[in-house]
């Protein structure tokens, strides 16, 4: 594949803007003048991620120094430790949103960071599931668990802005599924409300001013 971006966002201090290119296997960096509403090439200009991994969907911890690069081919998810001060990232770990053990077709879709900073969410499709990590003090990620989202695939899913609720959109199986999530472990546990929606796509929040 050539260029091909498919998320595009701002670093937490407001400094980068990285578009996460699918097709080259690199995220590519920008400086933002939000005054000007205008970017141009940071200096470096990209970061490479492992060839073949497709990096899809980017979000940074809450402290704003470690960034986590979803890729959907390698079904894996980059920890780059970010230097706000030099516009810098180094690696630091890549972690499976996988079972070891699993043996089908999987591509990874979306990845969000709970509100409290402990905990990285990823969607599978094929595994047709929501892998929970735990962040570590560093950044790095620990060990997976894994929740089926009942349906198929979960092509995108959303926090609630309060952290308690995870909302599933199954594409194929044309379903919304509400999950609670504990506070203290970041498992998941359907609550019993779903929604029939034709072939959903992508879920947000709007919150008035």
């Amino acid at each position: 594949l050539g260029p091909h971006a498919h998320s595009f966002n701002l670093t937490p201090d407001g400094k980068l803007a990285i578009a996460a290119e699918f097709g080259t296997d690199k995220l590519m960096v920008y400086d933002f003048d939000a005054a000007a509403g205008t970017i141009k090439p940071h200096d470096p200009a990209s970061v490479a991620i492992a060839p073949g991994s497709a990096p899809r969907h980017t979000a940074f911890g809450k402290d704003g120094k470690t960034l986590y690069v979803l890729n959907e081919i390698t079904s894996t998810i980059a920890a780059l430790a970010y230097d706000a001060a030099k516009g810098t990232f180094q690696d630091l770990q890549t972690t499976s949103t996988l079972p070891a053990d699993f043996k089908g077709n999987n591509t990874a879709a979306e990845l969000q960071v709970h509100p409290s900073g402990k905990f990285l969410f990823a969607s599978n499709r094929g595994h047709n599931s929501i892998a929970v990590l735990p962040i570590g003090p560093d950044g790095k990620l620990g060990a997976p668990k894994f929740y089926p989202v009942e349906g198929r695939p979960p092509r995108n899913f959303r926090l609630d802005p309060s952290g308690r609720w995870l909302i599933v959109a199954n594409q194929s199986s044309n379903n919304v599924v509400v999950f609670a999530v504990d506070q203290a472990t970041g498992a998941l546990k359907a609550n019993g409300q779903t929604a029939s929606v034709r072939a959903p796509l992508c879920i947000r929040f709007w919150q008035a001013e």
